[in-house]
């Protein structure tokens, strides 16, 4: 039997893909290899980061990558016997770092969350999601007036492409937002229209039961490999193989050993993201907040609070640095005194990132007939519902109405 279009991954990226397809009358089949939100979908901050267009590669970032990378706990760093093997990807990274380049990215990501956001409010009111959201804004902090005119850059990209943010300065004006803090913050800058999700892992199965309802069906399988036929392109898994006449890979971290298979090596690398989830009652946090000079968040989870973030460079195989977690667990009960000290529950996860901090998304270069979307790193639940539009119109071949240009597979 022969399907019409397979969605391989079941993360928020491939189940958005899948819900948008199913709702506009096509037949699929969303296969993932352990189910849904496994992985990176189930551990994260929760956040539809609207606001956070600024790629990871930004003018300068080279002379602060060594210090980083010297520090195995610190917010960005690569494993010393894994870092031969991530050499290219950062001699790319290094290259997306240029100032035009950069400019280029910052406009790209800009236009996808604001594709991303109008899509969001098209799933939340079609589908009754409301009550699964938390509309509180999002609190950046700063250490010093010196740090906060640091990332003055960054708050006028971000005003240059109508992202909202407000400046709060003093401890005082702080507290009004997130009573609590640490009085070493002094400025801080508070994004009104940020959300998050009551919890990441029961968003993307709600969306699954709708897809179900749609009409889709899932099922568990791996998929080890891509074969174009005349059938269409066969799905080689660990169990019986799949005929489809049109894929999908969103398989996130994993997506490059898929695109490999029909000849497309992308310059796809693993984030590695690690976070604590403390228990019911740990910290009365009312927005969510983040830490840039540290590389980490702290956000509602339910009725948790989950800290963590930060980026290790290390790929699929090497087993969890749980270290990372831990401090910083420790930085957050610092800079918010009254968190809890009940202890939690540690996670790892894989985040897919690009170079350029822009995902992949188009068809395949030899193979119209599969189409890539993966690459979103930490921004995979905020570009879910965009991409999954933007995925949708190419499968019913509509214009997009938006330059997929910077996010095309051929790019690198």
């Amino acid at each position: 039997m022969t399907e019409e279009i397979a969605v391989i991954g079941a993360g928020v990226v491939g189940v958005s893909i899948a819900l948008e397809l199913a709702r506009r009358g096509h037949e699929v089949t969303l296969i993932d290899r352990a189910g849904v939100a496994a992985q990176a979908s189930r551990g994260n901050a929760g956040a539809f980061a609207f606001s956070d267009i600024i790629p990871l590669a930004t003018p300068g970032v080279v002379t602060k990558a060594p210090k980083w990378l010297l520090d195995p706990t610190g917010p960005l760093s690569v494993p010393p016997a894994y870092f031969p093997r991530l050499l290219p990807w950062l001699v790319r990274f290094w290259r997306a770092s240029w100032r035009d380049r950069y400019a280029a990215s910052v406009s790209a990501q800009a236009a996808l969350m604001g594709r991303s956001s109008d899509a969001l409010e098209r799933l939340v009111t079609r589908h009754g999601l409301e009550r699964v959201l938390r509309r509180e804004g999002q609190l950046k902090l700063y250490e010093s007036a010196a740090a906060y005119r640091a990332d003055a850059h960054e708050r006028a990209a971000q005003a240059a492409h109508g992202v909202r943010t407000v400046p709060v300065e003093g401890l005082g004006a702080l507290a009004e937002i997130q009573p609590g803090l640490s009085d070493r913050f002094t400025h801080g800058t508070f994004a009104p229209d940020w959300l998050n999700v009551t919890d990441p892992a029961l968003w993307t199965e709600r969306l699954a039961e709708l897809l179900v309802q749609a009409g889709g069906t899932i099922r568990t399988a791996a998929v080890t490999a891509l074969e174009r036929g005349p059938a269409g392109v066969t799905l080689r898994t660990d169990g019986a193989d799949i005929t489809a006449r049109r894929v999908v890979v969103a398989a996130g971290a994993w997506s490059h050993h898929l695109s490999r298979t029909l000849g497309d090596r992308l310059p796809l690398e693993t984030e590695r993201g690690y976070n604590t989830t403390l228990p019911m009652g740990a910290a009365d946090v009312r927005t969510q907040l983040t830490f840039a000079a540290h590389g980490f968040v702290v956000s509602r989870i339910g009725d948790r609070v989950r800290v963590g973030g930060a980026v290790e460079l290390g790929g699929l195989d090497r087993p969890p640095d749980m270290r990372r977690a831990e401090v910083m667990l420790d930085k957050a009960r610092g800079f918010l005194p009254t968190l809890g000290s009940e202890a939690g529950e540690q996670w790892m996860g894989f985040r897919p990132s690009m170079p350029d901090s822009l995902p992949v998304i188009g068809p395949a270069p030899g193979a119209a007939e599969v189409i890539y979307a993966f690459g979103h790193g930490h921004l995979g639940l905020t570009q879910s519902a965009g991409t999954a539009e933007l995925v949708a119109d190419l499968v019913d071949g509509r214009e997009p109405g938006l330059d997929l240009a910077p996010f095309r597979p051929g790019r690198f």
